[in-house]
């Protein structure tokens, strides 16, 4: 990660803004706006492949299939999900809106929205607090707008989540906000990332989709997949510099990565933070699988938080999978302490120091040369709390 001031308008090109526009009864920023402006406006996406998926999911699918968006608006405090033909009415008037304020096309307006389920959004809020974000675009500091974008997009969020990378004459930077119904499925929570590298759509789209599959993708903090899941990265192309796409594409994942590691980090909760790393697996989807499988298994989970390194509940997790294996043949080691070893009895589990916020298990397939790591968290009483009373 670059020590330079990070976000969304690290790159040249972008501007970008965060208001409070009364979505949220806290009273805290609720509506963020980001443009791009120029030259160049290509842009990729991925979402959630959730089949209930919100209103702005559909509109932004539909924005991005020609490879071009001039700026994205977002707001928390209302995910406008399951809010039927008015939901997705209100989406299109907030792009119009958006369109409107910025002379733009409707047609290259992304949309995001993220909040509490089922209730329809304030339109008599929404479209006042486009203007505020519009005229508040460009104003003072362009790095404090960056800022202001990326607390206005959080939720249950305990702190903002930027990043940014100084690749060979170009930049990326990226704002992000998840800590809640955390689980892959092409892209987890709201991320925006710029760029103002030369790169077309169909470039940028294949870097991002590498990036996000070992990121995102793998960043599984409760199993639950959100209905409003969108990764949008967009290309001002102002710095005039076509970079190596390979280059680009491992900077983009360096950044993705990061991003994925913070949200793990602020997962509602959380005592803590677990990197499960499976490896000597026949295939890299084998190893995905087992990591995942142990990442959502509740009696683990709920054994870290108790400071507890019960191997078992590893061992039956991992045996509930389709990867190649053979029982005896499995080692376990939980933050350095093979735990596990052939299968059965290994060293002395009480040698686990699991005091500390970080777990790292370690799985020994014992059955190939390919290895994936996964995030996740523990399950603790906090978490419960914070889920039976949930308010954006």
């Amino acid at each position: 990660m670059s020590n330079a001031p990070m976000g969304i308008t690290y790159p040249g090109g972008f501007s970008a803004s965060g208001i409070t526009a009364g979505l949220k009864a806290s009273g805290n920023p609720d509506l963020a706006l980001v443009r791009n402006n120029g030259p160049r406006f290509d842009a990729a996406a991925v979402f959630t492949s959730n089949r209930v998926a919100a209103a702005p999911v559909h509109w932004s699918r539909q924005v991005i299939s020609d490879g071009r968006a001039d700026a994205v608006v977002l707001n928390s405090g209302g995910a406008n999900a399951c809010t039927g033909p008015e939901g997705f009415a209100n989406t299109h008037a907030t792009a119009e809106h958006v369109a409107t304020v910025l002379g733009v096309s409707s047609g290259d307006v992304l949309v995001c929205s993220t909040g509490l389920i089922g209730e329809q959004l304030p339109m008599d809020k929404i479209l006042p607090g486009v203007d505020a974000a519009a005229a508040a675009l460009g104003s003072g500091n362009e790095f404090d707008g960056g800022a202001a974008a990326a607390t206005a997009i959080m939720t249950t969020d305990t702190v903002s989540k930027q990043a940014g990378f100084a690749g060979s004459g170009y930049s990326i930077g990226a704002m992000a906000k998840g800590a809640g119904m955390l689980a892959p499925g092409l892209a987890t929570m709201l991320v925006v990332i710029t760029t103002d590298a030369v790169l077309e759509p169909a470039q940028l789209d294949a870097a991002l989709r590498e990036a996000t599959r070992v990121s995102f993708d793998r960043a599984d903090s409760d199993g639950c997949m959100s209905t409003n899941d969108t990764v949008i990265l967009m290309s001002s192309g102002a710095s005039e510099t076509t970079p190596d796409v390979a280059e680009f594409t491992a900077g983009l994942t360096e950044v993705c990565v990061g991003l994925a590691k913070a949200l793990i980090s602020d997962a509602e909760g959380a005592a803590h933070e677990i990197t499960i790393r499976t490896f000597n697996a026949a295939t890299e989807d084998d190893a995905v699988e087992v990591s995942r499988t142990v990442a959502r298994s509740n009696l683990f989970k709920t054994a870290i938080f108790g400071q507890d390194p019960n191997w078992g509940r590893v061992l039956s997790a991992v045996g509930t999978t389709r990867a190649a294996f053979e029982p005896d043949e499995l080692n376990v080691s939980i933050n350095g302490v093979q735990v596990c070893r052939k299968g059965g009895v290994g060293d002395d589990r009480n040698l686990v120091d699991l005091s500390g916020r970080n777990v790292l298990v370690e799985i020994d397939l014992n059955a190939g040369m390919q290895e994936a790591s996964l995030w996740t968290n523990d399950l603790t009483h906090d978490y419960v709390h914070e889920n039976s009373a949930y308010s954006s």
